[in-house]
């Protein structure tokens, strides 16, 4: 009798806790976003929603003068995130804090900058950045990466895999005119590399799925889960040209 049966959430967890980045990105992205935003020592109060264990909210911290607050859904991410600050000499800036970003804990127009890399999408781009600007000062910053369309051509095999998880592609025109049309002045966008893909993010996930099979050999739970997060990968490898994650950098209207 099998007794050891993780669930998704549990192997989703325990396969990207231990990864520098839990999605598509790098460090030199982030600094590049940063890098539209000007003088960055006005950024006294900032918030990094959906940030995993949060290399990009210390790389945050590491160029802004301000606090700033990694929120994440899950403790696990969050620990690592606050050992990580502690690590660095970070922590009296750096917090990291379980919550949701569709319920942020900020008092209202309280932040300078809103960050959020790979994480909108899983409750919508614009259901967030809707909620998301009460919490702004006036002038405030919005950065957040969204998987967007590239290309004219959407193959519906990948339309599919967004859509069953529970995420979706849009066009970039789509997705800045619902970034204006919920108060924000478009400031910049740029499309990641695909070594964000590839060797950010695939190449060290791919250790991890081996671990967890040698973790759980024989379980048919943890074969479907490695199984569905290899076929992401191919599923790049041959559509890539058509999609990819979309920094979107907006400022409060």
């Amino acid at each position: 009798m099998e007794t050891n049966q993780p669930s998704i959430i549990d192997l989703l967890i325990e396969a990207h806790v231990h990864l520098e980045r839990q999605g598509p990105g790098s460090d030199d992205t982030t600094r590049q976003a940063l890098s539209f935003l000007g003088e960055l020592d006005g950024f006294s109060n900032v918030a990094d929603l959906g940030c995993g264990s949060g290399p990009q909210t210390l790389e945050l911290a590491q160029h802004l003068t301000g606090t700033v607050v990694g929120l994440d859904l899950f403790p696990q991410f969050i620990d690592v995130l606050n050992e990580r600050a502690d690590q660095l000499g970070l922590k009296d800036r750096v917090r990291g804090m379980v919550g949701s970003m569709d319920n942020l804990p900020f008092e209202q127009e309280s932040l300078d900058l809103i960050w959020s890399e790979g994480a909108v999408d899983n409750i919508g781009l614009e259901k967030g950045l809707a909620h998301w600007r009460r919490f702004l000062k006036k002038d405030g910053y919005v950065a957040v990466t969204c998987p967007s369309w590239l290309t004219n051509q959407h193959p519906a095999v990948i339309e599919k895999f967004w859509t069953d998880a529970g995420s979706g592609l849009d066009s970039i025109s789509h997705n800045i005119a619902v970034l204006q049309n919920c108060g924000y002045r478009l400031i910049a966008c740029f499309t990641l590399p695909e070594s964000c893909w590839t060797d950010e993010y695939f190449a060290p996930r791919e250790t991890a799925l081996e671990k967890l099979l040698e973790t759980y050999p024989g379980n048919e739970t943890v074969a479907a889960f490695v199984a569905e997060n290899r076929r992401e990968v191919e599923l790049y490898a041959t559509y890539g040209r058509h999609y990819g994650y979309v920094f979107y950098i907006g400022r409060k209207a």
